[in-house]
């Protein structure tokens, strides 16, 4: 469990008062996360979901927060930002930008099949749609430019194989940018434990604190990376057919986003080695925390360097 930031029953029961939600009955850490503090709090109205934000600033915070109501508000189902008696999404709470948000129902599936992974790749598509609305405007706060710095700091930790894979990476991607793609409001982070399945619909859709403005066919990746791997951290040509299909009935790939898939799926790679390498070498103190082993991204990324391109390998866009 990361809980960076103690709270107690009786401090959270005071910041509620500032809201609408009834009496705290219940407070629980939630045994997930590597970026802020989470807890389950159940109230004499219903059960929420408390974040208090670690790394983000509070001028950042109003990006996500308006972003999940804007996508609750079409339909998505996402966290809704609850709003305090000022009406206000944002508070505070010991000494740490805080927000609570409705609970969603349902629970990850940690071994999806094509059907789930059709479910995901529609949602995903729904939500670049929905997203076209959205006024928010915010970079990728670990897009190339925060790897590229990124990288030097973690070389010491790295073996000789790892440096030149890191550092090869990273050249290529600057060699390739992808400044032509269609770019749209992107979640970034669509892994299978941000994914809640009640029966075989999506129940909800959470943790979209590394939302932002990107390109679309980079959240793809994302979502494949994760989605469609095998324990082996190969593409499983089923699962990915699946969700990619069930995208593209919503919303058409472009041909620059067909040529560029097999450098999505290496970008995307690059990005969760470089942040598990962070996490798990440079952690911050924290109560429990839990980071995830870089390996698995690192074996992901090695696979797609050498196969890129190959379509028995790397399923593409179209059938």
């Amino acid at each position: 469990m990361s809980v960076f930031t103690r709270v107690t029953p009786e401090e959270l029961a005071a910041w509620l008062a500032r809201y609408s939600v009834g009496h705290l009955t219940k407070l629980e850490g939630i045994l997930s996360g590597i970026e802020n503090t989470n807890y389950f709090v159940t109230t004499t109205h219903a059960k929420y979901v408390l974040t208090l934000f670690e790394k983000l600033k509070p001028q950042e915070l109003p990006f996500y927060l308006d972003l999940m109501a804007h996508l609750s508000n079409h339909g998505l189902p996402c966290p809704k930002p609850i709003a305090n008696l000022d009406n206000r999404y944002l508070g505070a709470l010991n000494g740490k930008p805080a927000a609570l948000v409705s609970c969603l129902s349902g629970a990850p599936v940690m071994a999806p099949g094509p059907a789930h992974c059709a479910r995901v790749g529609e949602m995903l598509a729904d939500l670049h749609l929905a997203g076209r609305s959205y006024g928010g405007q915010l970079d990728n706060l670990r897009g190339a430019p925060w790897w590229t710095a990124t990288a030097p700091e973690l070389m010491p930790f790295l073996d000789d194989a790892q440096r030149v894979l890191l550092s090869a990476e990273v050249a290529h991607q600057a060699d390739h940018p992808a400044d032509l793609l269609p770019r749209g409001v992107v979640h970034a982070d669509l892994f299978r434990d941000n994914v809640l399945f009640d029966g075989e619909a999506i129940g909800g859709v959470i943790d979209f604190y590394f939302a932002c403005v990107d390109v679309l066919l980079y959240d793809v990746a994302i979502t494949v990376n994760d989605w469609c791997t095998t324990p082996d951290c190969t593409l499983d040509p089923v699962r990915t057919r699946a969700l990619l299909d069930a995208y593209r009935a919503i919303r058409e790939f472009t041909p620059a986003e067909e040529a560029a898939w097999p450098r999505m799926l290496r970008a995307s790679a690059l990005r969760f080695w470089v942040s598990r390498l962070y996490d798990f070498h440079l952690p911050r103190p924290g109560d429990l925390t839990h980071a995830h082993d870089p390996a698995r991204f690192e074996r992901i990324l090695r696979h797609h360097v050498t196969t890129d391109g190959r379509p028995d390998v790397q399923p593409p866009l179209r059938p």
